[in-house]
Formats: structure tokens, C-alpha cells, sequence
């Protein structure tokens, strides 16, 4: 076997980490070597891959527990059929190892019956736009699929695996001790067969005899409107392909949506600033506000205040899979403006003086000129 990097070193976190530690590392890793942000970078690439391939194995307790034991050789699919030294971890049931040696002789499930696929993780990297629009994504994922070469047999084209003679079939033997106890019957794995029940005496050269291969292909995920960053989608069948006829696992496809730079998200609603001038909310005026849907006019009230919410009902996300949408607040800003000249400063201090008038129409004249001094 090849050798290859330590898992826990790839995402960088220690063998004791958290399944909220390994998450975020993966996460960080991710967003930094994603291909979409990093294109023509064979590196960043080769990075991504190996952390989502790290992140496939320390994520799944199963896998991890079987990693943390007997490293890279107990989750490799070609490598003893899953499992280490040739016996499938998924066949090993302790519980027969007692129930055998007090006599009971426990019964395994049967070696040959269908299993499913593990599942997979990758992740994909959307726009602000996107995500609030729904969209369709191509999606490169590496999982083990049933060889093509042997059709998932394990045994060369034109050959079959035939039935183990010593265990016909089963992929267990019983063996029987004489103690000082008694006679101890026990069970266990066959050791022609590696308790698979056939032996393949010609082995695909595609896949090692294992029936199956790792490849990459392309998948298309449509991703709903309304997702939001960090979210999970399951697509299903798209995983590691089963055993013996099993089902295939799923893909869990992490969606990281890019920040914007006018939007902000917040649950469901989107927020923005809408710098406005002095005169413009002292007098009111008609503006165009940035929608995800393109500007809309809005009639900004006279003598508005900077830190003023306006509101446009369901111009925000849409509910998730659901009907209703979130609401668009546009928080109200001053734009000050800088390097007057004297006419405009004289202008700003007769407007400034004029505030102690009572004379309405006085101050409205000094307004207006002020608002023309400035335009």
C-alpha cells in the first residue's frame, strides 16, 4: 500500500479532537483549497481532495474508530475487502466471540448478504445570487464503485468466483476443544475464504480481485433556493458503492456561500446601507434601492433619520423547501460631505443660525439654496 499522510495531520487538529474541531478544520481546509477559488492551482486541488478524503473517514465514527486502530489499512476498500488482514470489520460481531466460547456457538450474519455503501463528503462553493436563487452545480467526487472490468465479481472476465469448499459457502468454521470444561465449540472466520464464502481464483487485474475501484466522476446537485452557508444536502445513491448487491451510499455535499459585497444575510432576511446626503433626508426624495432582483424606486420620507429601517416585504431568501420568503431592511446612512468651498460653508452656517428662527419659511428658503450649493 502506498504510503500516505495522516489524517489528523491533513486537517491539522490532534487524535483527540471533537467532532465539531474536525468539522471546522475540514470547513477552514475546504474554503481554503477549494478548486472554485483556487483555479488552475494543481496544488490547492490536491489539497482539497486529500482533506475531503480525511474529512470522508474521521467524520463517520465507524471509520475512524477502525482508522484510529489499524491506520490507512482499515479503511481502504481494496485493502483485505474493507476490512484489516483480509476480514471484514462489518462481519465481526464480539458478541459471537462469547456466545461461542460458553458453548452457544453464536450464529454471523450471513458473509454473502447485501450491505450498503458508505457515504461520502465533498463540498461546493455558491454565490450570494445563487443561494438565494437556487441553482444547479457539477460536483467532482471520488467514491468506490463496483469494478467495470468484473462487473463488481472480483474474478477476471470469463472466470466467476467459485464456492469455498471448506466452509461451503458459509464463510465460517466451527472448531470443537476438548478442556478441562468440556468440549468448547467455536466459530470464526474462514480461513481460505477470509470469510467471504467464495474464493476468486483468477482476480481482476483492474481492481486486485476486490470488485471494486476508486474513481472520480462529475455529479449535477441542484441546490435549493434558500440555502444558507454551512448546510448539509444528501444526494442520495451517490456514495460508496455496497457489497454484494447493496445499495449505494450517499453524498453529503457542504454548500459555502461567498460573501457579498452589498448583502448581508440574517436567517431568512437580507440587509443593506443606503447612503443617502443631507438634503436627501432632510427633504425627502425618490431613490433606487439595490434588491437581489435588480434597483427599485423608493420614496424616502422627508426628515428621515440616520439608523431609519426601511422594509420591502419578501425581497429576502425564500424559505427553504418551504412557501414564504424572508424581507429586505435597508438601514439608513448620512454621507458628510468633505472639502466644502466658502460659498457652501457660508450656506451651511446661515442654515445652521436659521434653525433658531421661527420664521418656517425662512429656513426653507436657506434650504433650498443650500441643497442647490451642494448638487
Amino acid at each position: 500500500m502506498p504510503d500516505k499522510r495522516d489524517y489528523y495531520e491533513i486537517l491539522g487538529v490532534s487524535k483527540g479532537a471533537t467532532e465539531d474541531e474536525i468539522k471546522k478544520a475540514y470547513r477552514k481546509a475546504a474554503k481554503e483549497n477549494h478548486p472554485d477559488l483556487n483555479p488552475d492551482d494543481k496544488k490547492a486541488e490536491a489539497r482539497f481532495k486529500e482533506a475531503s478524503e480525511a474529512y470522508e473517514i474521521l467524520s463517520d465514527k465507524d471509520k475512524k474508530a477502525r482508522y484510529d486502530q489499524y491506520g490507512h489499512a482499515g479503511v481502504d476498500p481494496n485493502f483485505g475487502a474493507g476490512g484489516y488482514g483480509g476480514v471484514g470489520f462489518e462481519d465481526f460481531d464480539l458478541g459471537d466471540l462469547f456466545s461461542s466460547f460458553f458453548g452457544g456457538g453464536g450464529r454471523r450474519g450471513n458473509p454473502n448478504a447485501p450491505r450498503r455503501g458508505g457515504d461520502i463528503s465533498s463540498s461546493v462553493v455558491i454565490s450570494f445570487e445563487e443561494a438565494a436563487k437556487g441553482c444547479k452545480k457539477s460536483v467532482n467526487v471520488t467514491a468506490v464503485e463496483r469494478c467495470g472490468a468484473c462487473s463488481g465479481s472480483g474474478a477476471e472476465k470469463g472466470t466467476s468466483p467459485k464456492t469455498c469448499g471448506q466452509c461451503n459457502g458459509t464463510g465460517q468454521v466451527r472448531t470443537q476443544q476438548r478442556t478441562v470444561f468440556g468440549v468448547i465449540q467455536s466459530q470464526s472466520a474462514c480461513p481460505r475464504c477470509g470469510g467471504r464464502g467464495k474464493i476468486v481464483e483468477t482476480p481482476c487485474k483492474a481492481c486486485n480481485g476486490s470488485g471494486q475501484a476508486r474513481n472520480t466522476s462529475s455529479v449535477g446537485v441542484n441546490i435549493p433556493a434558500g440555502i444558507d452557508d454551512g448546510q448539509v444536502i444528501s444526494v442520495r445513491g451517490r456514495g460508496n458503492a455496497g457489497a454484494n448487491g447493496g445499495p449505494a451510499g450517499d453524498l453529503q455535499l457542504q454548500v459555502s456561500v461567498r460573501p457579498h459585497p452589498v448583502f448581508e444575510r440574517e436567517g431568512y432576511d437580507i440587509w443593506c446601507e443606503l447612503p443617502l446626503t443631507f438634503s436627501q433626508m432632510t427633504l425627502g426624495a425618490e431613490v433606487s434601492v439595490p434588491t437581489l432582483d435588480g434597483p427599485v424606486p423608493y420614496a424616502v420620507k422627508e426628515g428621515s433619520q440616520p439608523g431609519d429601517i426601511i422594509k420591502l416585504k419578501g425581497k429576502g431568501f425564500p424559505y427553504i423547501n418551504s412557501r414564504g420568503q424572508g424581507d429586505q431592511l435597508i438601514r439608513l446612512t448620512v454621507e458628510i460631505p468633505k472639502d466644502l468651498n466658502k460659498e457652501q460653508k457660508a450656506l451651511l452656517n446661515r442654515f445652521e443660525d436659521s434653525l433658531g428662527e421661527k420664521n418656517y419659511q425662512k429656513r426653507k428658503g436657506f434650504f433650498e439654496k443650500l441643497k442647490k450649493a451642494f448638487q
